[in-house]
């Protein structure tokens, strides 16, 4: 394809699809962006603006040795119009990045809105366009008929509406002395660590557990929650023992320092080849982040964790991508459409937006016949392309960047903060040099 006249549909007016529709346009793409609002609203968002944060109005942390950090400044390097936004009107938060979140979305808005290549359209689309080059951007709260045609396009099975994370846990943090690798009737080698507790323990965890704040649901959050993502506290209402008979079960585990069988066990599993990060397995959580802290260290061998990744139970509309989408977010069936946001498998306003980037300019080339690419995987915006797509997954979650979705480096290093800088150095080298090859 090499059409320069063709234009671009972005189907969506949230941080994805307008940071897709600035960068085609800014690559001299014309662009249809369609948002419903304020023909329909979401039942999260309150005006008409595009980019309207929702929920919180931080883009978290700027510190280099955190991933999100480390994402950020790939997306200023890369002329990121959100992140741009977002640094014009930040407002104090410490090491995060708070924005005033009217001043942003107006200025996002009048962006898209002057434009000389960008065209918003104030209506719904309900069925997924049949030709031309499309983004689809529709966000977590997508609307239930272009939910529907999703479904139809992708298959039932390969869209979710309800996501349940697990907290990931930096594998260099948790207390090896206490505990021990094994499997359930040692089937299958000693793939988990298993964190045992006795009779007082577990009871010290349970009120603990019961007693945490917890996230309260939006309006728009149905209280349904499936047997195979209850919230581990939402089963521990159940009664006091029920979490022995379900992810905190003892049975077929011994510990080698006792000899005998624990009173509970909290296992936790690989998150990646290398083993840097764990998952605490069947702990889905709406804990508040603070509680998860406070909560969690409570078990044997986790008392000084450092969380890699917070644990949480939410509405959201994603993709089963591993089975779905190529590398260059191109649905595999169909080459001309393209996925952004978090509808895609990211969590969070950082992510969502660079895979708006990203589907941005890939399609740009597309429509101007250049090759596609997508990003190195030791990069960030690469490290979550890696995660969207791993057909690894057999359970595919959504996840928000962090340092076990990268690849190692090739050396040992002892020092957390020190490896972390050599990855950010190695990832920011690698970023500069895919950025001035997708540059037009």
């Amino acid at each position: 394809m090499n059409n320069a006249n063709q234009e671009l549909t972005v189907i969506g007016g949230g941080l994805a699809g307008s940071e897709a529709a600035f960068q085609a346009a800014e690559r001299g793409i014309h662009v249809l962006l369609y948002e419903m609002r304020p023909t329909r609203y979401t039942p999260a968002h309150k005006t008409d603006r595009l980019a309207e944060l929702v929920c919180s109005n931080s883009f978290r942390s700027e510190d280099p040795a955190n991933a999100v950090g480390l994402l950020k400044e790939e997306m200023r390097r890369a002329g990121s119009l959100i992140i741009r936004a977002a640094d014009a009107h930040r407002v104090p938060a410490g090491s995060a990045l708070a924005v005033d979140r009217e001043r942003f979305s107006e200025e996002i808005t009048q962006v898209m809105m002057h434009h000389p290549r960008i065209r918003v359209m104030r209506s719904e689309i309900t069925e997924i366009p049949e030709r031309g080059v499309v983004i689809l951007a529709t966000g977590p709260l997508t609307s239930d008929r272009m939910a529907d045609s999703i479904t139809r396009f992708t298959g039932s099975s390969h869209l979710h509406f309800y996501d349940a994370i697990a907290p990931i846990l930096d594998a260099e943090s948790i207390d090896r002395s206490l505990v021990f690798a094994a499997s359930r009737y040692d089937k299958g080698g000693a793939d988990y660590l298993n964190c045992p507790m006795e009779r007082e323990e577990y009871d010290r965890f349970y009120e603990a557990l019961t007693a945490g704040e917890k996230v309260p649901a939006e309006p728009f959050e149905e209280p349904r929650y499936f047997e195979g993502c209850m919230p581990i506290e939402v089963m521990a209402e159940r009664g006091r023992e029920t979490l022995l008979f379900g992810p905190m079960k003892p049975v077929g585990l011994i510990d080698p320092r006792t000899d005998r069988q624990p009173y509970a066990v909290v296992q936790l599993r690989k998150e990646n080849r290398e083993g840097a990060a764990y998952n605490m397995v069947g702990f889905q959580t709406k804990l508040t982040y603070p509680s998860q802290d406070r909560v969690f260290r409570l078990i044997p061998g986790l008392e000084k964790v450092e969380f890699m990744r917070y644990g949480s139970v939410h509405r959201n509309t994603f993709v089963d991508g591993p089975r779905i989408l190529k590398k260059t977010l191109q649905f595999r069936q169909r080459e001309d459409l393209f996925l952004a946001g978090q509808i895609t498998g990211v969590e969070g306003y950082v992510e969502s937006t660079a895979m708006g980037w990203l589907a941005g300019v890939l399609a740009a080339r597309m429509i101007q016949g250049e090759p596609l690419s997508p990003p190195p995987p030791a990069t960030a915006h690469g490290a979550l392309v890696e995660h969207v797509t791993n057909e690894a997954y057999k359970e595919f979650q959504p996840s928000n960047v962090n340092w076990s979705l990268f690849p190692s480096l090739p050396e040992k290093i002892r020092s957390r903060r020190e490896r972390r800088e050599k990855m950010y150095g190695r990832a920011l080298a690698q970023w500069e040099e895919y950025r001035k090859q997708v540059t037009l």
